[in-house]
Formats: structure tokens, C-alpha cells, sequence
């Protein structure tokens, strides 16, 4: 497997992820096995169902949580350590005595507090489950049928305030932090550690982000509008994308919303026990029936059918007064579920009456723990916790707001200020969370943790810094290919410490076989004054570069010239050097729309096994110039990204993707030899399938215009590497297939481990089954064959003289492929099968490509 080309595709699904992973490795870097090890499972001691999120811990602040079915296990090597503590919301708590040194079972059945003895639950006598004639099933549809009305967007008219909190905190750890060598110098970030949050855990906050925003809902016509009245977050300084972690981690604690049929958690769909096909998929109990301040309340206990799908499980309230309304819900993931790195995950949801009787959510509270380890007591927790007030129903605003933009940034100067947070946020920090930002703040001026970012930023981004300038990218410093043998090349680029506004970057390398020199001279200036990866772009770039390439290769976030991915498949000896001068302009603006107008002269003279060779005469040409002038229109509603060091990695959502290109060649402008136009269409959407996982679709299509040679045509994109290109045809070679017109369609299924879950065994393992479908359909014009004209140059060719590139006919391009993804949860591996022109040289109809991701 091409190993680079596994570096930079983890590096498009996983750089927003960087950070998290980082802290995990920290988190769990602790194997050493203990002496004493309890285990057991914890239960009500009135229903014997298993509960789930007790704390369970040793007095030296060692603790864990039970699991979905009530599990738990903790270990400890202080010997003095004799007794351990159940604790619980809402029950008595529990301390029994442990045998230290040995290992040891111990269950527990916790007993109601007198609170919580009034809504003591009842289940049903157990027996073969079933939807028919099932009072809770019929309660359940109920609900679902008065969903639409429960809905806060069933009014006309809707306005509230929304504040928001999100924090992570490294759990369990801080003691072995101190002792690290490697955080010697940051002691008084350690020292702030939350020991209230969660019994039994020490919490050391690293993470804290707050907004404060008005919520305007119009019915008919729609409109939602956001007003932010403030936002504030840590800071971790340069070396971190704060935004595009902001953004990646409010994706992941996206807004929860149990009225919808599909909530959106850790990048994954999970079915909601009242979405409309909850009934096939969950299980219900009515447990009892209670009144709380005068309302009848139903409890409703729902669990899935099968454990290992991504559903909830938990406790649901009902009201009784013909609204069928969620007065409140507390639910959790069972520790079977297809989802990785999650040892923990609870939602908790309050809902207050309004004055026309029906109840709305009046504060949200979703807890995580994630660890790399199963069995590690340490990890990352995370807690989002959301909070709504001044409710105003079937009210509307002035029309200024709704006329205005979908989100609207209030300034306010004492938006940052101690005070402003004080008088505005509906929950207020404790203590520690409070220190967390003063602290956050003097790490990141720190010289010693200016180095750390540096070495983060080195490995992850391939270049070392160097004050004002960087050097690398050191993957690309040696490769090979057929065509310059062993190659050099060293490279740099100039940083925000030198200009705000204006960058160089050049490289310089050499092919010890063809004996040439590559390079490259370009300089961007950028007209926000700030990065010129940052959004929104508005920047002019001008380049001259000296290169080799490989027609239709075209990799998705990497470099063609790295050492891994000098390692392909079959004949990799076509080839072009090319001479560019670009000049750049990129500009976004409105919502999320931008365009990208760019002039390029371009001179192509073959290497390799490629040869410029006319029909007519059989005789050489030594190049072909090119100058053209293109614009590109783009347009991604409600785009979000990942802010990386030389690209943008975009945060895949519901919303498709538009772009249309159109170039123009111009004849005689700086030796230009042709006169074409050039079309190019493409669309990018994920359709969400419920249970069933995603799909990833792409539809694609270009026409040319005007009489042009081969490597004018549109080449297809082709893979000889070992790896799993999305954006490519997997089974195709390098320049097997050039039209002057086509269309494409490409299907890449994800349906998240939904069959293998069931079969028995098999499911244990996690693995998530993927498929894909390629087709391409093609072809070229008489005028552009050089079959039927003469005066173009002819197609590629092997060494015995046989065609090696080709038109499409009426038979479409087709590839398919089938895989398991989840292997060691980070591997991906497919049998990619062609379908369709066996009969072309060096082809075959299978292959195994692979892939390395990271994924929740």
C-alpha cells in the first residue's frame, strides 16, 4: 500500500480530527496493568435493570462509569486502597469493601432516593416481545403522529435566546501529566482540575467555547435567522485552526433535536426513538405512570432491537394530556454500538410547558468519553451543554430581520469582556472552567509551547518553521519515476511572520536520470490581509513553474512527487514536461458562493513513452503551447472547513456542492496555437440513508470546443497507486481514455457496519461495509481523431507499437467495487472489479486498493 498516499488521504478525512487524537494518545499513555482489579455490573435495585453513568471510584479520585448494560471495571496499584464508591443521581449512595491485590467481582443494586421512589419504574413481565396489541407501542405511535404539532417550527412565529457551552476536559490524568517531562513547564495548567462534575473523576479542562445568539423563526414564507450577541473560545495561537476546530467540534455536538427522524452525533446518523420508523427498530416498555406539578406523565423505557446498530437506549416522559409531547428524555449509546473511540455517550433533555399548553426544550446536556483504549480509565470527555429562554410564540419580528441575513453578527465591544459573560449566559462556568481561559491564554505566549506547536505543526504538516519562512514539505524531498530516476527537491515558503498580506513560495529539484531541473517561483498577495487559505479568499497569485506530471493523475490533497507514491501498479512511462505561468485570482463572498478567474500560458513537450507525432508526415513536434484564459463559479451552501496549512478540508454536511468552469483558448497571444472553449459541470451531494448509513454522489460532465490534439482533450482521471481514490477510476491506467465530451456518475455507499451487525460473530469485529459504482461515458468528435483527421498528432502507444490510449465508444467506463472499512478501526480495503474494455493492454479485472481513515 502506497503509504503517502494513505498520509495525505488521512489527512483529508482526519486533520480536522488531529487535535482529538493527539489528546487520546496523551490521555491513554498509561498500560501498566493493576494489582487490583473490581469489576462487575450495577443495577436498580427495584426494577434489576442495569443502569448506566454511575460513577465508580477509588478515593484517590481513580474512577469510572458503568456502561450502557451496567458494566464496569477499574483497576488501581495502591494497595492501601480497601473500598470502593457507587454513586448515582438520584439513588443512595453505595461503598463496599474491596480485597486489595486480587481480582474481584462485585455487583451492585442501588436503591432509589425517596425523590426518586415516586416514578419508581415497573416493568413488564418479560415474554416474546411484540408490536401488536402493545400498549407502549401504541403510546409511541401517538407521539409520532403528533410530532409535526410539537414541533417549535409548527408556530408562525418563534423567537428565543440560545446559549451554547462546549467544553473537553483530559479525564483521570493530570497526576501522570505532572510527572511527564514534556509538560514540566506547565504545571499550573494541571494543577486546575474539576473533581464536581463527575464523581470519582478528575477533570482537566483544555477545551472551552461559548455563544450567545437570538433565534428568529418565520413559518410561512421560512425563514431562520441567527443574531450573535457574542462567541468566545480558547486559544491555542497559530499552530491550531481554532476556527476550523470550533467548527469541526460543533459538528460533532451538532444541535439535538428528537422530533427529527435522524440525529446527527460524532459525524453519524443515529435513529431517534420517536423517528417515524422507530417502531421497527426499537423495543418499549411502559414502565408507570406519575404526576409532576399537575401533569399526567407516562414513562416510556425504550432499547434497540439490535445492540450493535446506532440507536439509544433509555427513558422518555410522556404527557398524557392529548399533545403526546416529550416532557423529558435521558438516553445513551449501547457500548455494542458501531461507533469508535466512544466509551461513553448520554443526551439529557428537559422540556418546559408553554402557555398553550404544549412543551418546548428548555435545556440540552450531551455528554462523551472517548478513549483509544477499551479498558483505559483516563480519556477525553466532552460535555455540550445548550440552554433556551425568553421564548415569544406567534409573535413576529420587524421585517428588517427577517429581510435580512440568514446570520447576522452583532458587534459588541464587550463581547470578550468577564462582565458581558456574566450578565448574559444562562449557566454559568464553575471555577475551573473560569481558570481555563486565563491559563489557555499564558500557555499560548509561552516560548517552550511555541516550540511544542512547532513540532505538532513538523509532523503533521511537513514543514519546519523557521520564524518568518518554512522549510519543506519534507515528504516530497526524494522520490522516483521512470522518467528523472532519483529526484531531489527542497522547497519553502514564507509565513504570516514576515507579511500578513504577501507570501513567496519556490522548490527547486532535480532528476538525476533526465538530468534536468524543476523548480518553482511564485508569490500570492493577499488582499484580507490575513492567510490566504483563510476564508473568505480574496487573493492574486502569480507563478512560473518548471514540472513533470502525469496526464490524468489527479491526487486528492497530495503530491505527486512524495516517495510513497512513487511505488504504482503496471506502466507508469507516460509523461509530460510542462512549463506554466499562472496568474490566479480567488474571491469569496454572499454565502459560500466564489470564483476563481485564472490566465495560463502553458508549453507541453513529451517524456517518457509519450511522443508528439503528427498523422500526416509521421513527423516530431517538440511541443505545444497554450494560452488560456478560464473563469470558475463554485457555490457550497452552508460549507464548513478545516483550515490546514496549505488547503481547506471541508466538513461534508447534507448540502450539495456546485461548480461550473469555463476556459478559453486564445490563438496567437503569447504563442498560443489554439483557438477552443471549454465546459465543465459538476455536482457533489450525500444523501443520508437513516440506518442504512450515506451515499456520496457526483455527477459530472464536460464538452470542448474546437479542433484540438490529445493532450488539449480531457484525460480521465486514473489510479495506478495502491491506494482507494474517491475521485478517480481505481482500475484505470494513466491516459487509457481522452474525450472531447463525456459524462460521469460515481456512487460511493456507506452503510456503517447495518448487515454485519446482524450476523453473529462477525458483528464483534465492528467492520462497516462499503460499495462504489463508476461510469463513465465518453467519446471524441471526428474532428479531434486523429483516426479520421490528419492533421492531429497520434495517440500514445507502447513499445510494440499498440495503442495504449483510447476514445470511448457506446460502451461506458464502469468499475464497481465492494470493501469493509473499520478494519483496526482505522483501515479501509477494496475489491475494486472493471467491468467493461478488457480487452486493452495491461489492464486486469480486479484489485485490491486500500485506505487508511479515521473515522468515529
Amino acid at each position: 500500500m502506497c503509504l503517502k498516499q494513505v498520509s495525505m488521504r488521512f489527512s483529508l478525512r482526519c486533520i480536522n480530527k488531529i487535535t482529538l487524537l493527539t489528546l487520546l494518545l496523551l490521555a491513554g499513555a498509561n498500560i501498566l496493568l493493576a494489582q487490583t482489579v473490581v469489576k462487575g455490573f450495577v443495577k436498580d435495585a427495584s426494577t434489576m435493570q442495569p443502569l448506566p453513568f454511575v460513577s465508580v471510584y477509588f478515593k484517590d479520585g481513580n474512577g469510572v462509569m458503568t456502561g450502557s448494560d451496567g458494566s464496569y471495571s477499574i483497576e488501581t496499584r495502591k494497595s492501601k486502597l480497601k473500598t470502593l464508591t457507587f454513586s448515582y443521581t438520584e439513588y443512595k449512595k453505595v461503598i463496599k469493601e474491596v480485597i486489595p491485590m486480587k481480582e474481584q467481582t462485585i455487583n451492585v443494586e442501588l436503591e432509589p432516593s425517596e425523590k426518586m421512589s415516586a416514578i419508581i419504574i415497573k416493568t413488564r413481565k418479560r415474554g416474546k416481545y411484540r408490536n401488536k396489541n402493545n400498549p407502549a407501542v401504541a403510546l409511541i405511535e401517538h407521539v409520532i403522529e403528533n410530532k409535526e404539532k410539537n414541533r417549535i417550527t409548527s408556530y408562525d412565529f418563534v423567537q428565543y435566546q440560545q446559549y451554547e457551552k462546549l467544553a473537553l476536559y483530559l479525564s483521570n490524568q493530570p497526576e501522570k501529566l505532572k510527572k511527564n517531562l514534556l509538560f514540566k513547564h506547565y504545571k499550573f495548567v494541571l494543577k486546575n482540575v474539576d473533581t464536581t462534575t463527575l464523581e470519582g473523576k478528575a477533570l482537566l479542562p483544555i477545551y472551552i467555547a461559548e455563544k450567545l445568539f437570538d433565534k428568529y423563526l418565520r413559518k410561512n414564507p421560512p425563514e431562520d435567522k441567527t443574531i450573535i450577541l457574542g462567541e468566545r473560545q480558547v486559544n491555542y495561537g497559530d499552530f491550531l485552526d481554532n476556527k476550523g476546530i470550533k467548527q469541526y467540534l460543533d459538528k460533532l455536538y451538532s444541535d439535538i433535536n428528537i422530533y427529527d427522524n435522524n440525529i446527527s452525533i460524532l459525524n453519524s446518523q443515529f435513529l431517534s426513538p420517536i423517528a417515524d420508523m422507530g417502531p421497527s427498530f426499537y423495543r418499549y416498555y411502559i414502565r408507570d405512570t406519575v404526576e409532576i406539578n399537575g401533569n399526567k406523565l407516562a414513562t416510556l423505557y425504550f432499547t434497540p432491537r439490535n445492540p450493535n446498530d446506532l440507536l439509544f437506549r433509555g427513558t422518555m416522559f410522556v404527557t398524557l394530556d392529548g399533545n403526546y409531547g416529550v416532557q423529558n428524555i435521558s438516553m445513551s449509546i449501547s457500548k455494542n454500538a458501531n461507533i469508535n473511540w466512544t466509551k461513553e455517550l448520554r443526551i439529557n433533555q428537559d422540556f418546559e410547558k408553554a402557555n398553550d399548553g404544549r412543551y418546548h426544550v428548555a435545556k440540552s446536556t450531551m455528554m462523551t468519553e472517548f478513549s483509544l483504549f477499551k479498558n483505559s480509565s483516563g480519556g477525553l470527555f466532552g460535555e455540550r451543554t445548550t440552554a433556551y429562554k425568553n421564548f415569544i410564540i406567534n409573535t413576529p419580528a420587524a421585517d428588517s430581520i427577517y429581510d435580512g441575513k440568514d446570520i447576522i453578527v452583532r458587534n459588541n465591544s464587550s463581547e470578550g469582556t468577564d462582565s458581558f459573560w456574566l450578565d448574559n449566559r444562562s449557566i454559568q462556568l464553575s471555577s475551573v472552567e473560569a481558570e481555563a481561559y486565563t491559563n489557555i491564554d499564558s500557555l499560548r505566549n509561552m516560548k517552550s509551547f511555541k516550540r511544542l506547536g512547532d513540532i505538532f505543526t513538523f509532523l503533521f504538516s511537513g514543514y519546519i518553521g523557521f520564524g518568518k519562512w518554512e522549510l519543506g514539505n519534507t515528504n516530497t524531498f526524494y522520490s522516483f519515476n521512470p522518467v528523472e530516476g532519483f529526484r531531489l527537491k527542497v522547497g519553502g515558503r514564507t509565513t504570516t511572520k514576515l507579511s500578513n498580506s504577501f507570501y513567496i513560495n519556490s522548490y527547486l529539484a532535480y532528476g538525476f536520470k533526465d538530468e534536468k531541473f524543476k523548480y518553482l517561483l511564485g508569490a500570492t498577495y493577499s488582499f484580507n490581509h490575513k492567510s490566504v487559505y483563510s476564508y473568505p479568499l480574496n487573493y492574486l497569485k502569480v507563478s512560473y513553474q518548471h514540472e513533470t506530471t502525469i496526464p490524468g493523475q489527479e491526487l486528492l490533497y497530495s503530491q505527486e512527487d512524495n516517495f510513497f507514491l512513487s511505488f504504482k501498479r503496471g506502466n507508469n512511462d507516460k509523461w509530460l514536461y510542462n512549463k506554466y505561468f499562472k496568474a490566479d485570482y480567488v474571491k469569496e463572498f454572499g454565502k459560500n458562493i466564489s470564483y476563481d478567474v485564472t490566465f495560463k500560458n502553458w508549453i507541453q513537450a513529451p517524456a517518457g513513452d509519450i511522443y508528439f507525432q503528427k498523422v500526416s508526415d509521421n513527423s516530431f513536434i517538440n511541443d505545444i503551447t497554450t494560452s488560456e484564459l478560464s473563469a470558475q463559479l463554485r457555490w457550497a451552501p452552508n460549507e464548513q472547513f478545516y483550515q490546514a496549512k496549505e488547503f481547506r478540508i471541508p466538513i461534508i454536511n447534507k448540502y450539495p456542492v456546485f461548480s461550473i468552469n469555463f476556459s478559453q483558448g486564445i490563438k496567437g497571444l503569447l504563442n498560443g496555437e489554439y483557438n477552443y472553449q471549454n465546459i465543465h459541470l459538476r455536482a457533489d451531494k450525500r444523501f443520508y440513508l437513516s440506518q442504512l448509513g450515506y451515499v456520496d454522489a457526483t455527477i459530472e460532465g464536460g464538452y470542448i470546443f474546437g479542433k484540438l490534439p490529445f493532450p488539449l482533450l480531457t484525460i480521465h482521471r486514473a489510479n495506478q497507486t495502491y491506494g482507494f481514490q474517491d475521485n478517480s477510476y481505481n482500475m484505470m491506467n494513466f491516459m487509457e481514455f481522452i474525450s472531447d465530451e463525456f459524462a460521469s456518475t460515481r456512487l460511493d455507499f456507506y452503510f456503517n457496519g447495518f448487515f454485519l451487525n446482524k450476523v453473529p460473530l462477525v458483528k464483534k469485529l465492528r467492520l462497516r461495509e462499503v460499495a462504489t459504482f463508476k461510469i463513465l461515458y465518453g467519446g471524441i468528435r471526428d474532428e479531434n481523431n486523429p483516426e479520421k483527421n490528419p492533421d492531429l498528432l497520434k495517440f500514445p502507444t507502447d513499445s510494440q507499437g499498440q495503442p495504449t490510449t483510447f476514445a470511448l465508444g457506446t460502451t461506458p467506463y464502469m468499475e464497481a467495487s465492494v470493501g469493509l472499512a473499520n478494519i483496526f478501526k482505522l483501515v479501509r480495503l477494496d475489491l475494486v472489479r472493471r467491468i467493461t474494455y478488457l480487452d486493452h493492454p495491461d489492464v486486469t479485472k480486479w484489485g485490491l486498493r486500500t485506505l487508511i481513515t479515521f473515522n468515529f
